[in-house]
């Protein structure tokens, strides 16, 4: 009878040791120069990322560290289809709001990478982007990027707005303060 109880949690604890495995290897591949072994430590996190997804479908972390994994490997629409599932509601409800907004901000910067339908894609990377920014207000990366797709949609003064706020939480953020610079609105 304990041995049915020790074993009990067994799937969920062997999902979070490949969980923690693949971002090991994840973290090595963003920090070897060479590209062929970055690509090859990418792929092993994925495929660690894929067996703790298996044992633990509902773990929004899991589906993450898949996407971050194929993105470092070049497949952002793989790395975009990844981060919509750690994002559905089966799944999201395991992340924080802050990590729901980093998120958001993540799918909206692979989104952008993106080749395909411009005027879509842009809607789409707004939406991800307020959210994200309703979630998590200190993210001067994820301002930047709103400011830009602003820019693109020709919504001067909600970029301007959205360039500031990226200068206001980070003043060292040079792309927000030359878009400002270019916009006329530096003060």
């Amino acid at each position: 009878m304990f041995t049915k109880y020790r074993y009990r949690n067994r799937p969920s604890y062997d999902a979070k040791r490949h969980f923690i495995l693949g971002a090991q290897l994840l973290s090595k591949s963003r920090s070897t120069k060479d590209r062929t072994s970055s690509l090859k430590l990418a792929k092993s996190a994925s495929e660690e990322a894929d067996k703790s997804i298996s044992l633990d479908p509902r773990d929004a972390a899991s589906h993450i560290l898949k996407a971050l994994a194929l993105d470092a490997q070049g497949f952002s629409t793989s790395a975009v289809e990844a981060l919509d599932v750690a994002l559905s509601t089966l799944t999201a409800k395991s992340l924080s709001s802050s990590e729901r907004g980093d998120a958001l901000f993540k799918r909206a910067e692979i989104k952008m990478k993106v080749k395909g339908n411009k005027r879509g894609k842009v809607d789409s990377v707004v939406a991800d982007l307020v959210e994200s920014v309703k979630l998590k207000g200190d993210n001067a990366g994820a301002y930047r990027l709103l400011g830009e797709c602003y820019e693109k949609k020709e919504m001067r003064e909600e970029a301007v707005e959205a360039y500031e706020r990226a200068v206001r939480i980070d003043h060292e953020c040079g792309a927000a303060r030359d878009a400002l610079n270019r916009l006329g609105s530096m003060q």
